[in-house]
């Protein structure tokens, strides 16, 4: 055999053996195409994407970084924890604190069992009025925050009830309801209702059926409504504003008010935003793996 026909002959059977191994083929092509990727350049939308994310965070880094700074001012004097020392021992700042928490709790509760019953009530039934109950739901959230700040606080100067935490609990609960109504609905839409009737066949009533299989298969949705509404009303700065009275101040209208008197961001107040930026990512990640949980079982 001559030694063109042995070339030949061997480059056949080296094509034969690759087309048996398409594996082999495939994670070299693969690799060939993670080289040419890799020694890509970044594409507009990744620089587009790096741009806004610095755009986003490095005003956090830039506070988190003076609020250890010796001086009240701007310019870098040495590394403190003075102001953080100091933040412990302001009185009123806890006391707006106490007051965001408890009307946080109260409020996202109270929305979210109104919100849960209002979306099993919406999905279960069917009702004349069903496609206005729905569409009047939702006008908190689509209504800018002014209007519903001082339309709430008309209200309740019309018939007469003082200004203070009460007021604000009501505000809050009447702005929560939405989102915690809309979640529960997200997670009804996927519900299998052969479930319920498998429960009735059984013998179960309408509120055993509510309680032991309505109510926990929607538990993943009626937490996030009920976290997503102690986030809101913590953050929420502009209809309490219109609501609150004397002696009823929220973290967010203390934290406005210092910034007002003293012209510009302390480092008190930089100090209390780093505590409320670790204290946010912690429970974000203990709260992730939680809803992990329930979603899982």
């Amino acid at each position: 055999m001559s030694k063109t026909s042995q070339m030949t002959f061997r480059s056949m059977l080296r094509s034969v053996i690759t087309s048996l191994k398409p594996g082999q083929q495939s994670s070299n092509e693969a690799s060939r195409h993670a080289k040419r990727a890799f020694r890509r350049k970044f594409s507009f939308s990744q620089t587009v994407f790096i741009i806004i994310m610095v755009f986003l965070f490095l005003p956090l880094l830039i506070l988190i970084f003076y609020s250890f700074n010796e001086s009240i001012s701007m310019r870098w004097t040495g590394f403190s924890l003075r102001w953080y020392q100091r933040l412990f021992t302001e009185r009123e700042l806890w006391r707006s604190f106490r007051n965001s928490i408890i009307i946080a709790v109260t409020s996202a509760a109270t929305a979210t069992v109104m919100g849960t019953l209002g979306a099993i009530g919406v999905n279960w039934y069917r009702f004349k009025l069903r496609g206005y109950v729905q569409t009047i739901s939702f006008l908190p959230m689509i209504l800018p925050e002014i209007i519903i700040g001082v339309s709430l606080a008309i209200f309740f100067a019309g018939i007469g009830i003082p200004l203070g935490l009460f007021t604000i609990f009501i505000a809050h609960t009447t702005f929560n309801l939405p989102f915690v109504f809309l979640m529960v609905m997200a997670r009804l839409d996927e519900f299998d209702f052969s479930i319920i009737e498998a429960a009735q066949d059984l013998g179960a009533t309408e509120k055993q059926t509510l309680l032991k299989v309505t109510v926990p298969i929607c538990m993943p949705g009626i937490i996030s409504g009920f976290l997503t509404a102690i986030t809101l009303s913590l953050e929420d700065f502009v209809i309490t504003f219109f609501v609150a009275g004397p002696g009823s101040s929220t973290l967010p209208i203390f934290i406005f008010s210092a910034i007002t008197r003293k012209g510009g961001v302390t480092p008190v107040i930089s100090a209390l935003s780093v505590v409320m930026i670790l204290g946010t990512v912690v429970l974000t990640y203990l709260l992730r793996n939680f809803l992990k949980y329930i979603a899982a079982k």
